[in-house]
């Protein structure tokens, strides 16, 4: 991809994002206060946050890739399930990965 399709490209987005927030401003109050709509919004934001993770702990240059990072995750998992609190899941997720990688997984 060429530098400026892929400013062309980021351009388009940015006004994408800006015109969905404006929609979301327009609407009126009643529609976004429906609890089907709340849940939907809600499931969306971790749809999208589960799917960011997945490609960014399963994927390498656009081929699945089963490394130290999924290991990192999976200890993750674990302290969240835990109900530790967010400074020691980060760490343990370092930790794993980092002992993974030690170990000699890439």
């Amino acid at each position: 991809m060429t530098g400026a399709v892929l400013w062309v490209a980021l351009l388009a987005a940015c006004l994408a994002v800006a015109a969905i927030k404006l929609v979301g401003h327009l609407l009126p109050k009643h529609w976004l206060a429906e609890p089907a709509v709340a849940r939907v919004a809600a499931l969306v934001t971790v749809a999208l946050l589960a799917a960011l993770v997945a490609v960014q702990a399963a994927t390498s240059d656009g081929r699945v890739v089963l490394d130290a990072r999924l290991g990192g995750l999976a200890a993750a998992v674990v302290a969240l399930l835990a109900r530790a609190p967010f400074v020691v899941v980060v760490a343990a997720a370092a930790l794993a990965a980092a002992l993974l990688r030690w170990a000699g997984l890439p």
